[in-house]
């Protein structure tokens, strides 16, 4: 038999790098943070948080290794199955308000792609877009009922697409000040007093802006095993990683300083919002124009984006239902009736419920006043939502080294126990910081919108197992 090659960590950080790093993320943190003042808060996090978070995540693929890296089986190894299904739900659960999020950035990209400019959708009545984004919604359901993935393809084919113009779109920017020096651009200040931010409230009530960002790194844990000398590759791997995403979202800040001016984009709420939404098209746009292609770049960036937001939209509607609701050790904890599958396969009231449920946010959304305001909303609210969870991929981490002589992984991200769980411990303290900061908003509509959806949700992810155990002691069920 032919024996499998062995990965370098190399290509490790290379496969990691396109799951982890995005154009969306360097407009964010650009936006975000008072433009090039990021690069101080990029290099922080990705020393001190990210590079942890990544070691940790190849100990826990390299000690659960049969288990195929899912966050659910590491809590069930560690800390049982009750606990299993509160990590499936969550994961589940912040998945509700990215598929509101998909459904609202596919139109916007679709806009962009055919009208060419923010106002064809930034100008229309908030009511008429969120009720169009309703219907996308409801037609997307139906299609994740029928069973069927058709977009999975064109998903990992636009995920690498949008890579690439990320990548292109800094090549390009760097060279245009070269081959156009006539053009129009930003003038930037590298002093000491531009470059470290101001650390105020809103400094801090941003973070999880950047928590979002860098997550989602145990995506790789299931290539630890397939690593020659784990060990001494993965670390080194994972720092390749991180010096690469640094030095992307450096230079691609850079990029950003020279085009768009800080001041320009904080000079209204109804700048800032508009800034959210279209950025990263007037990025493509204005780099066109450096070039003399006018919106040929943009239009390309558009309509990859718009594959790439409604095939994501699909396979979030199906995906973490089928992990959450087919997971053998998480069904005792969750009611039958979300278990009935249609003759497809799929768990068709599971997907009522996300209908529900994400399309009760579209409609909360519909009072907001603006287009470009729904969707600053929405990116606010996911960067609060979705790092809910990396928690469990931390407490998995910290039960392990409490546990540390019931595992035997071929990896130790730190040798010492104490130190392991100081790590774990840290980057768990992070996480929920950001995530409970992050909910802090001026406006009262995002306040409550990002109090009351994770409230909901975990309130409801608390209540289904009792349901389950009000239907076994009726009888209404075997297990």
């Amino acid at each position: 038999m032919k024996q499998e090659k062995k990965m370098t960590g190399v290509t490790l950080a290379f496969i990691a790098f396109s799951f982890v790093w995005g154009f969306g993320n360097i407009m964010n943190g650009f936006v975000y943070f008072n433009g090039i003042q990021v690069i101080f808060s990029w290099i922080l996090m990705f020393a001190l948080y990210f590079v942890p978070y990544a070691l940790m995540v190849g100990e826990l693929g390299s000690a659960f290794k049969e288990s195929g890296g899912g966050v659910s089986s590491w809590i069930h190894s560690t800390m049982g199955k009750k606990f299993a299904y509160y990590a499936g739900w969550t994961y589940w659960a912040v998945h509700i308000t990215y598929i509101a999020s998909k459904s609202s950035g596919g139109l916007k990209a679709l806009s962009w792609a055919i009208f060419q400019k923010a106002e064809a959708y930034d100008e229309l009545d908030t009511r008429l877009v969120q009720l169009v984004t309703f219907i996308v919604l409801i037609v997307f359901c139906y299609i994740a009922s029928k069973g069927l993935s058709p977009l999975k393809v064109m998903t990992t084919v636009a995920g690498t697409s949008m890579f690439v113009m990320s990548l292109l779109y800094i090549l390009m920017m760097f060279a245009a000040p070269i081959i156009n020096p006539n053009a129009s651009y930003v003038t930037l200040d590298f002093s000491l007093d531009n470059l470290i931010p101001n650390f105020n409230l809103g400094y801090f009530t941003n973070l999880s802006i950047l928590v979002f960002a860098v997550g989602g790194c145990e995506k790789i844990s299931p290539y630890v095993n397939k690593m020659k000398d784990p060990s001494k590759n993965f670390p080194k791997g994972m720092i390749f990683l991180a010096i690469m995403v640094v030095i992307c979202a450096i230079l691609g800040t850079i990029s950003m300083g020279l085009m768009f001016d800080p001041s320009v984009i904080n000079a209204t709420e109804e700048s800032f919002d508009s800034y959210v939404s279209n950025g990263s098209y007037w990025a493509f746009q204005k780099l066109g124009q450096y070039y003399h292609v006018g919106n040929a770049l943009m239009v390309v960036y558009a309509l990859c984006n718009v594959v790439g937001q409604f095939s994501t939209l699909l396979i979030s509607i199906d995906a973490p239902l089928r992990i959450l609701l087919g997971n053998e050790d998480s069904k005792e904890f969750i009611p039958s009736g979300l278990l009935k599958q249609n003759k497809n396969g799929a768990y068709v009231n599971g997907i009522k419920m996300v209908a529900i449920l994400s399309g009760a946010i579209i409609v909360a959304q519909s009072f907001v006043p603006g287009a470009a305001k729904v969707l600053s909303q929405l990116n606010k609210l996911n960067s609060v939502c979705m790092p809910m969870r990396y928690l469990w991929v931390f407490a998995a981490y910290i039960a392990l080294r409490i546990y540390n002589d019931k595992f035997s992984p071929e990896y130790r991200f730190v040798k010492n126990r104490v130190f392991g769980i100081i790590f774990g411990a840290w980057c768990f303290i992070v996480t929920a910081a950001c995530c409970i900061l992050g909910v802090y908003s001026d406006d009262p509509l995002t306040l409550g919108l990002n109090i009351i959806t994770p409230f909901v949700l975990i309130a409801l992810g608390l209540i289904l197992p009792l349901i389950a155990d009000r239907e076994r002691k009726a009888g209404k069920r075997v297990a």
